[in-house]
């Protein structure tokens, strides 16, 4: 009975989220043409068609779902701010397939998506939906707006953001439906993230559903949640990634990244195998997981710092340990404030020792939460990666996080 009722519930929800896209076609739900230069002060709600343009520093808000549809481009300039407004609707901005977001705000006038509501789960954040591959089958739909995602084209552009902060995001419908700061669901790597912050959202961060979007200079501050998390074969490169889970937020936070292939089929193809170095992850001082590596997913992790958590690294299935037994997946020059805790015991922690310039007595020196790094690392030959030879994401000479997060 109680399976009864909670698939009830997500059938609701998934059909409320039908009947909101639904809403919005054509006529655009009564709401105002967005299309053009928008003034300041306009409510966001519907459907956008064609080229959208918000001004320079004006403050909009946002009412509902907005689907930016194919051939169309949402353009953001620096300093605007998008707030949801505290109603009954479910407040949240998805790019469909074909379509882009153009968001280019600067490190002096970033973009801001926040809500009335200053509480974490206030609002329903940033959804995009592109065309490369996901492993989890045909005709997949997003979690929230039911758009349709996946495809063969690793190389789709999506459009650039940059300097842009997403705050309070994470809203529930229910266990199975909820929203991250920002959902990239099957994004191609010719799509630019660099310099964003997820800042007290009530699910993930940043949540990566397949696809192949690189990622550079991001930051997840206290979200309840995962603050990385991925699955369905993503398999993007990412560099300069932060994440840090504040003791006195009020509420737990689960791991600082949750690493699947897929939670269905580990062995699904293709397999998630992203490559990601200088890192600092720092967690609440809970009993809890760091980075959790499970279901079938590879990777490569180099110069990380992981800390404040009783498992900083834990392991789990055999396809997950065996790729980094044999190789495929890799762990170097990563100094971490507890042994790797493994479940399968394929790779064990004398192996996360062995050879890979690994440590897991690290004591937490860092400054500004999260600021400062370890001499010694590993330099990429890939030319997407800055020669970064350190552990750490944030530089004590360098600190690019200055001025536009919180």
């Amino acid at each position: 009975m109680k399976t009864y009722w909670k698939l009830l519930a997500v059938l609701t929800a998934a059909g409320a989220l039908f009947c909101t896209a639904c809403n919005n076609d054509d006529e655009n739900g009564g709401a105002p043409s967005l299309e053009g230069e928008i003034a300041s002060g306009t409510t966001l709600e519907g459907n956008i068609t064609k080229d959208a343009y918000l001004l320079q520093n004006g403050t909009y808000r946002l009412s509902g779902g907005v689907h930016v549809k194919a051939g169309a481009t949402l353009h953001i300039a620096p300093g605007v701010n998008i707030v949801a407004v505290d109603d009954d609707k479910v407040d949240y901005i998805l790019i469909e397939q074909g379509a882009r977001i153009d968001a280019q705000g600067t490190a002096a006038s970033p973009i801001v998506m926040t809500s009335e509501k200053k509480s974490a789960g206030a609002w329903g954040g940033l959804h995009i939906c592109g065309y490369a591959h996901t492993n989890a089958g045909t005709g997949v739909l997003s979690e929230i707006g039911n758009a349709p995602y996946g495809g063969s084209n690793d190389a789709d552009n999506s459009g650039t953001l940059r300097y842009v902060r997403l705050e309070y995001t994470g809203y529930a419908f229910d266990e199975e439906h909820e929203a991250n700061g920002i959902s990239f669901y099957g994004v191609g790597n010719g799509t630019t993230v660099e310099y964003l912050q997820a800042y007290k959202g009530s699910d993930d961060g940043f949540e990566f559903f397949g696809g192949s979007v690189n990622i550079k200079h991001m930051v997840v501050t206290s979200c309840s949640d995962d603050s990385y998390d991925w699955t369905e074969g993503w398999n993007g490169r990412g560099q300069f990634l932060v994440a840090w889970q504040d003791a006195g937020a009020g509420y737990d936070c689960d791991c600082l990244m949750e690493c699947d292939n897929n939670g269905n089929n580990f062995a699904a193809t293709p397999v998630a195998h992203p490559v990601l170095t200088n890192l600092t992850l720092v967690g609440n001082g809970s009993d809890s997981q760091g980075v959790r590596l499970r279901a079938g997913t590879q990777v490569e992790i180099s110069n990380a710092i992981v800390t404040g958590k009783t498992k900083c690294i834990t392991v789990e299935t055999s396809e997950t340990e065996t790729a980094l037994k044999e190789g495929v997946s890799k762990l170097e020059y990563v100094s971490m404030s507890s042994e790797l805790n493994s479940k399968e015991g394929i790779y064990t922690n004398a192996m996360f020792l062995d050879g890979s310039y690994n440590s897991t007595d690290y004591t937490n020196t860092l400054t500004g939460n999260y600021i400062g790094t370890i001499d010694g690392g590993k330099t990429l030959s890939d030319s997407f990666f800055t020669a970064a030879p350190y552990r750490g994401a944030v530089p004590a000479d360098d600190d690019w996080t200055r001025g536009w997060t919180l």
